[in-house]
């Protein structure tokens, strides 16, 4: 455990370092989500019956839940990146734990994040969003964002590290940007066609965005929702540790076993 603690610090370092000679993505990542509440709240906000105002206090819980999933598509490249360029094979012949590389990487995104959020929840509170539920409330919905952003990145780890093409990840990234949209991050699920209400509502985005929302006393669950979204922090949970023991030891055995 030593050993995975040290060089997960090094390989932390490494991607930190990373991130510091390529800025220009991590202001990408922070002003993205302002730009969609921005034009989310302002211009869809009016086509909806929420007034806008009500409408906006809804979309922030959701808007910072799809920030936090866009977690899928950044470990996605950044692990097939270092694959891709022959990184990957590199750090493989060095005397270190085979969990450090994915674990430093997953702690550096998390850390990135963390900071990240702070922006996009400061110009809610400008727009309208109101946290209701109090400090521990905040707490927790925000421990929560974070362990959810965790749980997609090694899922994006274990898919860069399977695919091992940049172009291959770039273009699966981009087609997670279709997961927000089928859940209530953006709408209430109520007055979807069954079918559609059904997939969105089991779609583990919906969970989260339903236990930010309670935990910031926002809006309370539907009774007649699927059980994640009806059960919206236990739901995020169970979905958070069913992926996480999945795709962990899947990341890690993929990593280590060259690609093979």
């Amino acid at each position: 455990m030593t050993s995975l603690a040290y060089d997960s610090t090094a390989m932390l370092g490494r991607q930190l370092q990373r991130i510091k000679h390529a800025p220009g993505v991590l202001i990408l990542t922070q002003t993205m989500p302002v730009s969609m509440l921005l034009f989310f709240g302002y211009v869809f906000g009016s086509a909806l019956a929420m007034p806008g105002e009500e409408y906006r206090a809804y979309l922030v819980p959701g808007l910072l839940v799809a920030t936090a999933a866009n977690g899928l598509m950044t470990g996605m490249f950044t692990a097939a990146q270092d694959s891709h360029r022959g990184v990957m094979d590199r750090l493989r012949t060095l005397p270190m734990s085979r969990a450090a590389v994915p674990v430093g990487q997953s702690a550096a995104d998390l850390l990135t994040t963390a900071l990240g959020l702070i922006p996009l929840m400061l110009v809610g509170l400008a727009v309208g969003w109101r946290i209701e539920g109090g400090l521990p409330g905040a707490l927790g919905a925000f421990g929560l964002l974070l362990l959810f952003r965790l749980t997609v990145t090694w899922i994006g780890a274990f898919l860069g590290l399977l695919t091992r093409s940049e172009e291959a990840a770039g273009q699966l990234g981009s087609a997670t940007f279709m997961l927000p949209l089928l859940s209530n991050a953006y709408i209430p699920t109520d007055r979807l066609p069954g079918w559609l209400r059904t997939v969105a509502e089991w779609n583990p985005i919906s969970a989260v965005a339903s236990a930010v929302r309670d935990l910031c006393g926002n809006a309370s669950p539907a009774a007649d929702a699927a059980w994640p979204v009806a059960h919206p922090v236990a739901g995020s949970l169970a979905w958070c540790a069913v992926l996480l023991v999945a795709f962990v030891p899947l990341a890690v055995r993929r990593y280590a076993s060259n690609g093979r």
